[in-house]
């Protein structure tokens, strides 16, 4: 599978995020953990790939749905604000 600059800067993107399972990259990407893991430690400098793998494994992310509160089903952060009218509310 090629994949282009674009969606490999998403995926990396995703991954660095806490919020953002693995199941999520799979659905978007249909890239499993460990071709993430692959693809990380390809386009990421040695000691960022390390930083990411010991974050992703101290228990700190969330980055697999069964680590997560039961209540979390969806993607969108629960802290992200609504746009209506193009128009974000500043108050």
């Amino acid at each position: 599978m090629i994949i282009e600059q674009k969606q490999i800067d998403r995926i990396i993107e995703m991954a660095w995020e806490d919020r953002t399972p693995f199941e999520a990259i799979v659905y978007q990407f249909k890239l499993s953990e460990s071709d993430v893991i692959k693809l990380m430690r390809k386009h990421l400098k040695p000691s960022s790939f390390r930083m990411w793998r010991k974050r992703v494994n101290s228990g700190v992310s969330q980055k697999h749905l069964r680590k997560r509160n039961p209540e979390i089903s969806r993607f969108k952060c629960s802290r992200q604000r609504s746009i209506s009218l193009n128009k974000i509310s500043k108050r």
